[in-house]
């Protein structure tokens, strides 16, 4: 007899928890990123584990939550519980497509989108695929390809969404810097609310969507007014773009990092201080900026580097403004100065 998948072994273990009652409804199930640990697979097996569970009935994607185990009052788990069988034709040993639900035949491309943005909020963009927004929305996953192409299409699509729900102003202020300053920020606050929105936003082959492409203006705009030429606008509009996605990226990480161990940032160094103190103590002539700084103390807060950073940017767009004016090169805007 074959051996059993892995991703089948794993979602029966978190099953049978789940009707012994260790895990009870609302309870959130193991990450994926939990399951890769404990278990020793790979992303791919911990995400098709929780898919697995999903299209069997026993948890559910909630806002702010991740997956959670469902109600017992529903009637496919007590289905389950009572008679120890998935709860509709599928389950553990197929791929059968979700009924559509009541009032859920109307389907739209933004009710697509929509899905797919909660579903990657929650849960991370490693848990998107198509199968998994049409379980979402109760209808077959075929039906999904109507209105988008694919999975690539799909994020392209809900990156635009999310630049889109929060907008940059429809004039923007004149100084340079507060110019610079203002899309800075309002694609960190985007992307602080949709960590995974950083990671579909690529430096290298730039997407030209129409919510993105207001950013790029409000720098170049801002820098060609300046009298810089277009190597310069565009090292420093990356430059200030690459700061923004990096520090989100950290968010990201610190966020995932934080809901797969329950451990925070400042918990995980204080844990680790001992071995830290052990390391710089064997060669103190050699790391004498790490001591000074392990013996005064840091409160690292992402927040606060990333304004740091900006702020060092901008004073050295600031200092580059005044190197033009000093040797007169370039042709500058007065009235963004």
């Amino acid at each position: 007899m074959a051996e059993e998948a892995p991703y089948r072994r794993i979602a029966a273990e978190i099953r049978e928890r789940i009707v012994r009652g260790e895990l009870g409804p609302g309870d959130r199930i193991p990450s994926t990123r939990e399951i890769t640990r404990d278990w020793g697979v790979a992303m791919a097996t911990a995400t098709k584990v929780i898919n697995t569970l999903r299209d069997a009935g026993f948890v559910e994607t909630r806002s702010g939550a991740g997956s959670v185990v469902i109600e017992r009052s529903s009637p496919r788990v007590d289905t389950v519980v009572q008679h120890g069988l998935p709860p509709r034709a599928g389950g553990f040993h197929g791929s059968a497509e979700p009924r559509p639900r009541s009032g859920d035949t109307e389907l739209t491309r933004d009710r697509v989108v929509r899905s797919a943005i909660a579903i990657a909020d929650t849960e991370s963009l490693s848990m998107l695929t198509m199968r998994r927004v049409a379980a979402d929305l109760g209808v077959a996953t075929m039906s999904l390809y109507r209105h988008v192409p694919g999975k690539d299409e799909l994020i392209q699509a809900m990156l635009d969404t999310v630049l889109g729900d929060d907008p940059l102003p429809d004039e923007p202020p004149p100084h340079w810097r507060a110019r610079l300053e203002a899309a800075a920020r309002q694609m960190w606050h985007t992307f602080a609310a949709h960590p995974w929105a950083a990671d579909s936003v690529s430096l290298t082959r730039p997407q030209f969507l129409p919510n993105l492409l207001p950013y790029s203006e409000w720098s170049l705009g801002a820098l060609r007014a300046l009298g810089f030429g277009v190597d310069e606008m565009m090292h420093i509009h990356l430059s200030l773009f690459g700061h923004v996605r990096a520090s989100a990226l950290n968010l990201s990480e610190e966020m995932r990092a934080r809901d797969d161990t329950g451990v925070t940032n400042d918990e995980w160094a204080d844990s680790h201080g001992s071995e830290i103190e052990a390391l710089l103590a064997a060669r103190p002539e050699r790391f004498t900026g790490l001591r000074y700084v392990a013996e005064q103390g840091f409160d690292y807060d992402i927040e606060a580097v990333f304004e740091a950073g900006l702020r060092l940017l901008l004073d050295g767009v600031a200092a580059a403004v005044t190197r033009q004016e000093v040797s007169g090169d370039g042709q500058v805007d007065v009235s963004v100065l």
